[in-house]
């Protein structure tokens, strides 16, 4: 064998190399990731080749990765102690189709027809990325088997390489030596380097140098048992990789082998910054395959309503670097979402039930994502509804429940969930909705949120029990008629008598059999729609004609004073009696937050008191 062998690349290699160089790559960097990789895999193989009772060279020196850069000179060097290459594994390795999954990688490329980096991870090809920024490679390699010299292969990427024996004893391992082109010698900066490392490579299992200096002092704490982790680590890796001085609120750190093997990490922070007028947020939970970074920020990694997460998923079953085309239609993606999606969910329903206290200040921070789940996610609306809270009729102010605490106390006689929309409590328990509740003592949940209206709207149900609005409820008082109260007959006349004076200001007019205190009150006529559901559909419209006005049912009491006396006054003066039973329509929509137009109600009171002061 002649000092130096001259070989041409198969064509596939040369067609690949002519990819890689004048077109694939948008982002230059990911070279500096795919040979850091590649480095750390055959650090891991000579790990396996002790353990398989070979004998190796230099067994002294501990597997690691050392980066120099040389701005003056231009070049840019990786080193590995691992287990290196042979004569044959350099031919076969960077020079064949055989090993590196070229084949399969030009097919997939040729069906895409769009180059896309993604692709270079998932057929083992990433070694050619070097070309992208080198004009000259060279690879000094010397096998981790005892006895196998060094070797040392040079190409420029135009055509084949060259393999010449080594000069001098090598170290066990690979030595690439980059000698960079003129519009990528910004990767020769240690700068540049070592923060390319820091996105991609931290936590890479075996040490990587730059120069002499460490630079990924961070371990790969979702890799490690959770029995071996103190809070202190937790609470500094999620700062590393968080962005946040403060400590996380919650965190689930999980491992799953099936159906995908996963080792996730997850943070909530301790603040909602979207509450805090800056912005909606974005998702800061990465991807990695086997410690190496695949996507940042993930897309599609978690439903959109946990954008609030941070944190790290790894997964093995994952291609090295999935292009973010494919991911997005991957069904291993889909798997990954669902199985973390569930696995969270539970977590916090375990959370809620272990510590109350700690579970609230999560759902004070952040119900508004969970609302969001329920409105946007059919898959996950059953678990998200276990998760709501709210005030209630039966327990003090500031205390809430669960749905399904609420379900556990209903009692035979009661068929659904109740629930009424105010601003407040006071406004909740003075509502003439709420009055057949407070005497039957059902019990009434008491929503503030203006999003809530559409929550229960999507929920429809919890553990077989519908959600009813109270004003929707079909609920009776179910008591004797009250002394002085107008007999069925004159309150059925009087209603068709306010039908006539009042128009079509109202749909229809009935006697109520659930009002106590109230006069009146209205209800929308149509029965999908509550009064706070078509006030925030109205906040909604840009254009106010596009929403056509509320057709409204009027409900009267027939045993409060004021509707007694309407009756009375309606027979000695009805043009009179017409301004009061405006007045009351007046004042059950005030009560009812549907008022639109508040001008025609103070010009009729004024008129009232005017005969009244008379």
């Amino acid at each position: 064998m002649s000092s130096t062998e001259k070989h041409t690349f198969q064509a596939e290699i040369q067609q690949l190399l002519n990819i890689v160089i004048h077109s694939l790559y948008t982002d230059k960097e990911i070279f500096v990731r795919e040979l850091i990789s590649n480095a750390a895999d055959a650090c891991e193989k000579l790990r396996f080749t002790q353990v398989s009772g070979t004998e190796i060279q230099q067994p002294e020196v501990a597997p690691g990765i050392s980066l120099t850069s040389d701005e003056a000179a231009g070049t840019l060097t990786f080193t590995d102690t691992g287990v290196g290459m042979t004569h044959d594994e350099l031919v076969k390795n960077l020079g064949t189709i055989a090993h590196s999954g070229t084949k399969a990688f030009l097919q997939k490329l040729a069906e895409d027809k769009k180059p896309d980096v993604g692709l270079i991870g998932q057929f083992g090809v990433g070694f050619y990325s070097a070309f992208m920024a080198a004009k000259r490679v060279t690879v000094e390699s010397r096998s981790a088997v005892a006895g196998e010299p060094g070797w040392k292969w040079v190409s420029e990427g135009t055509g084949g390489y060259e393999i010449t024996p080594a000069e001098g004893e090598l170290p066990r391992g690979t030595k690439i030596t980059l000698e960079l082109k003129d519009e990528a010698k910004e990767f020769a900066q240690a700068h540049t380097i070592e923060r390319i490392i820091k996105r991609y490579s931290s936590f890479v299992p075996y040490p990587i140098e730059l120069n002499g200096e460490k630079v990924n002092t961070v371990q790969a704490l979702w890799t490690r048992s959770k029995g071996s982790i103190k809070d202190e680590e937790y609470d500094e890796f999620y700062q590393f990789i968080g962005h946040d001085h403060e400590k996380p609120l919650l965190r689930l750190h999980f491992t799953a082998d099936a159906p995908l093997a996963i080792q996730s990490l997850l943070f909530v922070p301790s603040h909602n910054v979207e509450t805090m007028g800056m912005g909606r947020m974005d998702s800061e939970v990465n991807l990695y395959c086997k410690k190496v970074l695949i996507q940042a920020k993930a897309k599609n990694l978690f439903p959109e309503w946990l954008r609030f997460l941070k944190g790290v998923v790894d997964s093995e079953d994952l291609p090295l670097n999935i292009s973010r085309e494919t991911m997005q239609d991957t069904a291993l993606l889909q798997k990954l979402n669902k199985v973390l999606t569930t696995k969270f969910l539970k977590f916090l329903d375990e959370t809620a039930e272990k510590d109350p206290e700690l579970y609230e200040k999560f759902y004070t921070e952040y119900q508004r994502f969970l609302k969001e789940g329920i409105v946007t996610d059919f898959t996950h609306k059953e678990a998200l509804g276990k998760l709501v809270r709210y005030e209630s009729s039966h327990l003090e102010k500031g205390k809430t429940t669960s749905l399904a605490d609420y379900v556990k106390r209903m009692g035979s006689e009661q068929k659904e969930i109740y629930t009424l929309m105010a601003p407040n409590r006071e406004a909740a328990e003075a509502s003439p909705y709420y009055e057949v509740f407070r005497e039957r003592k059902f019990e009434v949940l008491f929503l503030y949120d203006a999003w809530d209206e559409f929550v229960m709207e999507h929920l429809r149900e919890f553990e077989g029990k519908s959600l009813k609005a109270a004003e929707k409820a079909d609920l009776n008082l179910n008591e004797p008629k009250k002394d002085g109260a107008l007999d069925e007959a004159t309150g059925k006349s009087l209603a068709e008598w306010l039908k006539t004076a009042l128009g079509d200001k109202v749909a229809d007019v009935r006697v109520s059999q659930r009002l106590v205190d109230s006069p009146a009150v209205v209800v929308d006529a149509d029965k999908f729609m509550t009064n706070s559901m078509r006030r925030m559909l109205k906040a909604m419209k840009k254009d106010e004609e596009a929403m056509a006005p509320a057709k409204l049912d009027l409900e009267i009491n027939p045993a409060h004073p004021i509707i007694v006396r309407l009756e009375a006054a309606r027979q000695k003066d009805a043009p009179f009696a017409t301004e009061i039973a405006e007045t009351i329509l007046d004042q059950a929509r005030v009560a009812a937050g549907v008022m639109e137009d508040p001008r025609a109600m103070l010009k009729r009171m004024n008129s009232l008191l005017e005969r009244v002061l008379a």
